[in-house]
Order: structure tokens, then sequence, then C-alpha cells
């Protein structure tokens, strides 16, 4: 049962690898009109982003988007590194919150050249760089539940 689980945890992160490419394989004017329909979503919520950013609301959803995928993409990732093991010594916690981090950040990467033969998209360092900011807050957010644990 626990090798079901150990594989389930890497299948996540590939399911999710594969959405993120899908999403980043969207030409320009496609990941547009998703933005859209989240702002006009956000606006029937009482959200109105078009009134307080103007233009930069399409801009500001587009990026809060790349800064949650890769913090699922974190999470998943240390929870699939945390219950693997390695000549059957499981990864300790500091290992895991790394290693995390490092592969969200050359996926990242990976998913910024990948964009480069999008039709209107193109790759740049700093959605690298909000891309691992979302990994950041995933490895921030599970120190700090670690050492909530350890003080119960």
């Amino acid at each position: 049962m626990k090798n079901i689980h150990k594989y389930l945890n890497w299948i996540l992160v590939l399911i999710w690898m594969l959405v993120i490419f899908a999403f980043s394989s969207d030409p320009a004017a496609v990941s547009d009109e998703k933005s859209g329909l989240v702002i006009k979503i956000l606006n029937n919520l009482g959200i109105d982003l078009n009134s307080a950013f103007g233009k930069l609301s399409n801009f500001i959803v587009r990026k809060i988007a790349h800064f949650t995928e890769y913090f699922i993409l974190y999470m998943l990732l240390f929870n699939a590194l945390r219950n693997h093991n390695i000549d059957g010594n499981k990864i300790t916690k500091g290992k895991a919150l790394f290693f995390a981090l490092i592969i969200t950040f050359l996926y990242a990467c990976s998913d910024e050249f990948h964009q480069i033969f999008v039709p209107g998209r193109e790759g740049r360092f700093r959605d690298v760089t909000i891309d691992t900011s979302g990994g950041l807050f995933g490895m921030i957010l599970i120190k700090k539940l670690i050492k909530k644990v350890k003080t119960i």
C-alpha cells in the first residue's frame, strides 16, 4: 500500500507539471482570454480589479496564476520527496524542502524556455522568479508548520 501511495505522489507531480505545460502552450490570445474570464468572475463576486488596476488587471491575474501554479507544484514535490526512499532511507524534511525548491526553479526555467516557441508568448526570467517565489512561499509555509507542530 505504501508503494502505491509513493507512486501516487509522483503521479500527482507529473499531472500538475502537465497542467502547467498545457497552460504554457496556450497562445497569448488564449491566455489573455482566460485571464479576462477570471477578471469577470471576480467582478461578479464584487471584486473589481479593473477599477483598481485598469489595464494591469490582466497582468496581475496572470502573475498570481504563475505564483499559485508553482506553489502547488512545490507542495506536491515536497510531499513526493518526503515520502520517497533512497536505499531504504527516507529523505529528510530539510532535503525535501531544498530539492523541491530546486526542482520547482528548474521546471520554471524549462517552462519559460518552452514559451519561447508559443505564438505571442516569450520566456522571461521575471516569470521564473515569480514561479520560484510561489515555491519559496510553500517552503516557508511548511517550515512554519513544522516548527509549530514541534512546539505542540
